[in-house]
């Protein structure tokens, strides 16, 4: 069945994600748990698929209330898919959409993107380093060899201070239907959520072993979840557009 043969991929690439990242991802960790000591936020961006790495960090129980997920509905498929598509390749749309949400020295930028060469990902990252704010940026580097849709050639891995490769074949789809020139199951959301979230967890242990107690949600459906987490919305919401 050819599902099996999809989830045998799945687990291929988280495993060798797993493998070769790993000290990746403890480095991003360390960067973001320095900025979180200093009272820092992580910002998370993404078009179209790739914004689905930002809200799975964001306002859920055993999250940071320290992620802000940066959504613009333009960029995403809620507000016209195809559209969406057209305007991640435009160049001059990031810079607006990075001053809206008032980042900081103290803060870190996510940018995810599998294939890493439209011109919005890389200018959200551009405008981040220019402000002397950390970029991490998730990406497949089966890509590399793609020609780049910024103005200058640029793609995202070039211009990120931490790169991590989710793994993902060029074009995504990870199994061919026998018979057919097909090919389907994106992997790309399995595989940089999975980056994102090592990334928080080890955030939070580092935290802890800092002597700082991590601003880890607790589920809202649970008995004082909700009470619980309301200190934490009271301080980041003046930071957190969403909220």
């Amino acid at each position: 069945m050819l599902y099996q043969k999809y989830l045998e991929e799945v687990w291929g690439v988280l495993s060798g994600v797993a493998e070769s990242q790993r000290e990746s991802i403890v480095e991003a960790a360390r960067v973001i748990a320095d900025r979180m000591e200093r009272d820092g936020m992580l910002y998370v961006f993404g078009c179209g698929h790739s914004h689905l790495v930002g809200e799975d960090l964001f306002y859920r129980a055993g999250g940071s209330a320290a992620v802000c997920a940066m959504l613009d509905s333009d960029l995403m498929l809620h507000g016209g898919a195809v559209k969406s598509s057209c305007y991640e390749r435009m160049p001059g749309l990031a810079k607006p959409i990075f001053e809206r949400y008032g980042l900081t020295q103290r803060d870190v930028l996510m940018v995810s993107s599998t294939s890493g060469i439209n011109s919005v990902p890389v200018e959200m990252a551009i405008c981040a380093r220019e402000k002397g704010i950390p970029v991490i940026a998730i990406v497949s580097m089966a890509y590399a060899k793609d020609e780049s849709r910024h103005p200058d050639g640029r793609k995202l891995h070039d211009v990120a201070d931490i790169v991590l490769d989710n793994g993902v074949c060029h074009g995504d789809a990870a199994v061919a239907i026998e018979g057919s020139d097909m090919r389907v199951g994106p992997v790309s959301t399995i595989s940089s959520c999975m980056i994102a979230q090592s990334i928080l967890v080890q955030v939070n242990e580092f935290l802890w072993e800092d002597g700082v107690t991590p601003p880890v949600y607790v589920s809202g459906n649970i008995p004082g979840g909700a009470d619980r987490n309301q200190a934490l919305i009271h301080r980041y919401l003046p930071r957190n557009r969403h909220l």
